[in-house]
């Protein structure tokens, strides 16, 4: 925790008979700025009973409700949803043996060739197509039809009526998803994403192995001469096509950590943003292995005098250009991936990450369309979602008002419809077209869809360019009834919280890392409003570069202003670190602007996912038939 430059004052604020403040700091203004704290919160002081009373009343209606017997209805769904996690992790081991088995002897003799091809690959309307088909794609987006009908049921099962669980240790599991390592290059990881990464790294190196082991004892010196080779040459060749087999395996599961809207991660308690890592890691795998099978087989044409072999371009055969362009396609965004780049050229990083397109097209021409389907049904997934995103980013959203704050921060509130619904710590993406028509910014929701049904806020501090121009054009704006085209995406955040599974909530924060903690609060708040449960103690520790910052707690609490429950014990201690220029009180006042929207202006809709996790899965099913129907097609008339 930091200390603060000068303990000139102490000051304890009661500001409500539940909040409490404590700021350490050592300028005149925040004493002022402390007092419009504390007119506020005494503005909408609850009117509820003595707490003493609010907790009697509580646990007498839980323990009515521990004496109900539990509704079948309950009971049934979690049978269901029991059955849907066992059958998804069959499928998904099934799969995993498919990548085990593929480079033994055994899957090509003894079951791909007298099995599968059999029954799948002479398909009138998919002949080869047909076996990867379904192989590799259909059990992948079957997992995730049965992800979105699992988090549906785990979505109905809401009750007014909250009890607390013991919370206890949780034993080796619980502290196998502790973080284990936290400086090194793969970031905070825990032990059981470690213990995943090196069976991740013994299955690529079972591939690579194994395709040698079966593949070099067929290759002679007599068998090489016949194609007018050296031994050396056909071992090099067969280990460079082996090479790129390999690298299938993380091309595979490339795309899934990254569908914002995907049901597979949800099920496993993850989000896109917090399994980002995981293709940060397969990028890091795939690439290597890419350039080594590229560099292997240029050395291959090379040494046979046959470098010519780079530019052809077969339509029946591997075609060596359009891998060749994939491969630096690849090379370009792996590039740019790098801290040094992506921090300092931010959006270099950004912009090239859009050669994803190049990368996959001429994959698969490079490859062909049977063989892609074996990595297609990540990509398939991460394409529907992507089309999801872009339909609801096309509109134009209704602007409600923008608080602008003297810590170069402003709030910008939204109109958004009464069925969105989302968890606290949720992100929002937001484009404003004035500023850059490319770039999307992701930035915590700091309100809370069950205590504000029509409204959704976002703060944006003032630090990167975007950032920066967007405060100076709200700053700089006096007028009333003001106009801003903003565009947005999401929101994306967590399945579930467990917040109110502890006695008490500890939050350290610093800057505009406050966000993600004013969202919980905000839910906290709505909780106590509208259910009888015990809610935990919350103690939120903040830490500001300068007195000004400390504006931001006023958006603890929502412009409309609330009413607060005596359930709800919230403890600040504020931290100012330095402040080296001299206060300007007038430059600090909080300015709200309010926005004329436009009539093409819409307010922000739920989008598939989580907010309609059965037409997610009903748009998963339907568009894989169509695709299915189009290959058929395709096949069956050579086109």
């Amino acid at each position: 925790m930091p200390e603060p430059c000068t303990s000139k004052y102490f000051i304890p604020l009661r500001t409500s008979h539940n909040i409490n403040m404590y700021i350490r700091t050592h300028s005149n203004y925040l004493i002022n700025r402390l007092l419009s704290l504390l007119i506020l919160h005494n503005k909408i002081r609850s009117r509820s009973k003595e707490k003493d009373h609010s907790e009697k009343r509580i646990w007498t209606r839980v323990k009515a409700f521990q004496q109900q017997p539990h509704h079948r209805g309950d009971e049934f769904k979690d049978v269901i949803k029991g059955l849907i996690k066992l059958l998804m992790l069959v499928i998904f081991l099934g799969t995993i043996f498919i990548w085990i088995l593929m480079p033994t002897i055994v899957y090509r003799t003894k079951w791909l060739n007298p099995v599968m091809r059999t029954e799948f690959g002479t398909s009138t309307y998919f002949g080869a197509i047909g076996l990867t088909l379904f192989m590799f794609m259909f059990p992948i987006v079957l997992m995730a039809c049965l992800g979105c009908l699992y988090l549906h049921l785990k979505k109905q099962k809401i009750t007014n009526h909250l009890v607390r669980e013991k919370v206890t240790k949780g034993g080796v599991l619980a502290a196998m998803r502790r973080p284990m390592l936290v400086k090194g290059p793969l970031g905070i990881v825990s032990a059981t994403e470690l213990i995943f990464l090196a069976m991740f790294v013994a299955l690529l190196l079972w591939n690579f192995f194994m395709y040698l082991r079966n593949a070099f004892p067929n290759i002679t010196p007599e068998s090489a001469a016949k194609h007018h080779q050296k031994l050396w040459q056909a071992k090099l060749e067969a280990m460079a096509l082996r090479i790129g087999l390999v690298g299938n395996c993380c091309l595979a599961f490339l795309f899934i950590p990254v569908v914002r809207g995907s049901s597979l991660l949800p099920v496993l308690g993850m989000t896109s943003e917090s399994s980002i890592k995981y293709h940060i890691w397969l990028g890091h795998l795939l690439m290597p292995i890419f350039t080594a099978h590229g560099l292997c087989f240029i050395i291959y044409w090379a040494s046979m005098h046959e470098i010519s072999q780079m530019v052809t371009w077969s339509k029946t055969e591997m075609s060596n250009v359009a891998g060749e362009i994939a491969l630096l396609s690849g090379l370009v965004m792996w590039a740019t991936t790098y801290p040094s780049i992506r921090r300092k050229f931010f959006e270099v990083f950004f912009y090239t990450h859009y050669l994803y397109i190049v990368f996959m097209l001429f994959y698969v021409l490079h490859v062909g369309i049977a063989f892609s389907f074996i990595i297609f049904p990540g990509f398939y997934i991460f394409m529907v979602d992507r089309f999801l995103r872009f339909l609801q980013s096309r509109d134009n959203i209704r602007l409600s008002s923008a608080r602008v704050l003297p810590s170069n921060t402003v709030e910008l509130t939204f109109f958004k419809t009464k069925g969105l619904v989302y968890n606290p710590t949720s992100i929002l993406f937001v484009n404003i077209p004035s500023i850059s028509k490319l770039q999307w910014h992701p930035f915590t929701i700091t309100s809370s869809s069950n205590l504000e049904a029509e409204k959704l806020s976002i703060v944006i501090k003032s630090e990167g360019k975007w950032s920066t121009k967007l405060y100076d054009m709200l700053s700089s704006s006096d007028h009333i009834d003001s106009s801003l085209s903003v565009s947005v995406e999401g929101p994306y955040g967590p399945a579930s919280t467990d917040f109110l599974r502890h006695e008490s909530l500890v939050m350290v924060c610093g800057g505009s890392g406050i966000t993600p903690f004013i969202s919980i609060i905000r839910n906290l708040i709505a909780i106590t409003q509208t259910t009888t449960c015990e809610i935990p103690k919350i103690t939120l520790i903040c830490a500001f570069k300068k007195s000004s910052d400390i504006s931001m707690l006023d958006l603890i609490l929502p412009a409309s202003g609330l009413e607060l429950s005596s359930d709800l014990n919230i403890q600040i201690e504020a931290f100012i670190t330095k402040e080296k220029e001299p206060i300007n009180e007038e430059t600090q006042k909080i300015r709200t602007l309010w926005f004329k929207p436009s009539l093409s202006d819409q307010p922000i809709s739920a989008i598939l996912g989580p907010n309609s996790w059965l037409c997610l899965a009903a748009i998963l099913s339907s568009s894989l038939v169509i695709f299915m129907i189009i290959i058929g097609v395709m096949t069956r008339y050579y086109i």
